[in-house]
């Protein structure tokens, strides 16, 4: 590969990389159309690493490219939504059950209390807390032990970040709170062996993200 290429390639990987995250933070919202133009002009770029990126944006369902008019971020709908909190309520719940079967509770919530550690030390809007959020989630899910019900929870890490974030625009004087606090209950209910409590708290914890979710 020639240098001209690996430039090309750190250029387009950059673009790609500052407009999935403006995407994911919500700061180019679900229904907005961007252009080629605005995204190089912000990130001091020409066009051609833009468009690459975002033909790899269109690939992962991110944005839908128009001709010679720009690119619609593509929102994240009420019904995919809904159906996402399902699927996370149904994997973390399970994740919760196997762990406590398997006396492995103490280790899972050692883990989960590292990363709220981590989260607490961040404040809203630092995107990192809703990263951070999604990290102490998944912790769950992987101690489960299930390697295809891991995979398959990574699969929904962007959507579920965007959801999150649009959540907390909505309700961000006391929801990152109230977050911090269930996550500390969680944590407790999972080394408890809590199994009905953890259940409960579970899916309350996660329905309260979606009912403060607006598409776009």
């Amino acid at each position: 590969m020639s240098t001209r290429d690996r430039s090309q390639g750190a250029a387009s990987d950059r673009a790609y990389g500052w407009t999935k995250e403006r995407i994911l933070d919500g700061r180019y919202e679900g229904g907005r159309l961007i252009s080629e133009g605005e995204v190089a002009e912000g990130i001091g770029l020409s066009r051609t690493p833009v468009r690459e990126a975002f033909l790899r944006l269109a690939a992962e369902g991110l944005l839908r490219l128009y001709p010679k008019r720009g690119a619609l971020v593509v929102p994240v709908s009420a019904s995919e939504a809904e159906d996402i909190l399902e699927a996370r309520i149904f994997l973390e719940r399970h994740a919760a059950t196997k762990v406590i079967q398997a006396g492995r509770q103490r280790e899972a919530a050692e883990e989960m209390r590292r990363i709220l550690a981590e989260q607490k030390r961040l404040e809203w809007p630092d995107p990192r807390f809703t990263t951070t959020d999604r990290d102490f989630h998944a912790a769950l899910v992987h101690a489960g032990g299930n390697a295809l019900f891991d995979e398959f929870y990574s699969g929904l890490r962007d959507r579920q970040l965007r959801i999150v974030h649009s959540a907390l625009r909505h309700d961000h004087a006391e929801r990152p709170r109230i977050i911090l606090e269930e996550h500390t209950r969680i944590c407790e209910l999972l080394e408890a062996g809590d199994e009905a409590g953890l259940h409960t708290l579970i899916a309350d914890h996660i329905l309260a993200v979606g009912n403060r979710y607006r598409p776009g």
